[in-house]
């Protein structure tokens, strides 16, 4: 399992076609698998969700779209604000978590389906909302459909949370532990390429000729996970996901060892961010 020269780390970008390259069937259950760990363990989207707040124009008797909502992350933020919202979720154990973590809000309807399978209803939305989901649709469906389903003037809301990365510390820890087991997958300084893949989103969004007036903002976030909690965050990313379960249980295991040494703890920091857009 060795690799004799380093490679290189799989990029955003790169991580992106491979989720691109999977067919519906495959993406509705790439994460169920990791479906609990991801419920227990990814970053919220409370802070970046006061900002839309502020800037969107969501009321009370404003009706939203959520495209891929997992297992709830962001509808729980949203749901208090007391619009209508439908959320599709289509991987069946995120579903049921949905259900579950969103039962306090009668103003919530979760529907186990993909966008790509959604009956479209052309014109009803006040807003489409999806959190760190809509690179999961092919754009050529994705931006189109979302605007289909938008009233005039509506608009379309990404968030995104950007891939977590710790810092050098943990780096000069595990840097030889991800040359021998995952060469590809070893941690970095990748805050300027997290801030280009962001970039490169909210260009898709322009581009695509359906929305108009692209507003962005982002935020940095920090975390403190144990060292559990921090292997099991990193078996929700798909790039974990993709490693063999042999090698992903060898490369944990060195990497439990040393950071329990260290002091049993990370800190992360993250890129939040909205992107939105005028139908």
């Amino acid at each position: 399992m060795q690799s004799e020269q380093p490679l290189p780390r799989q990029s955003l970008e790169q991580q992106i076609k491979v989720i691109a390259s999977k067919d519906l069937a495959e993406r509705k259950t790439w994460y169920s698998p990791a479906a609990e760990s991801y419920n227990r363990t990814r970053p919220r989207y409370a802070q970046i969700l006061e900002r839309v707040m502020e800037v969107a124009p969501l009321t009370t008797d404003s009706t939203l779209l959520e495209v891929g909502c997992g297992p709830g992350t962001a509808t729980v933020g949203l749901a208090p604000l007391g619009c209508s919202i439908t959320s599709l979720e289509p991987n069946p154990e995120f579903y049921q978590m949905a259900r579950q973590n969103c039962e306090p809000y009668p103003n919530v309807k979760i529907c186990n389906t993909s966008f790509e399978e959604w009956p479209l209803e052309v014109g009803r939305f006040d807003a489409v909302l999806a959190a760190t989901s809509f690179h999961w649709i092919p754009a050529e469906i994705a931006y189109p459909k979302a605007a289909s389903a938008l009233k005039p003037n509506g608009c379309l809301i990404l968030l995104w949370n950007v891939i977590a990365e710790p810092g050098e510390t943990v780096y000069q820890l595990t840097h030889d532990l991800y040359q021998t087991y995952a060469p590809a997958l070893a941690p970095a300084d990748s805050r300027e390429l997290q801030q280009d893949w962001l970039n490169s989103m909210a260009d898709i969004v322009c581009k695509t000729g359906y929305f108009k007036q692209v507003e962005a903002e982002q935020m940095t976030c920090e975390l403190t996970y144990s060292t559990e909690d921090y292997l099991t965050l990193l078996s929700t990313l798909s790039p974990y996901l993709s490693l063999a379960p042999q090698v992903r249980a060898a490369l944990f295991a060195g990497m439990k060892a040393r950071l329990d040494q260290a002091g049993g703890s990370v800190q992360l920091s993250y890129l939040s961010a909205f992107q939105m857009a005028r139908k």
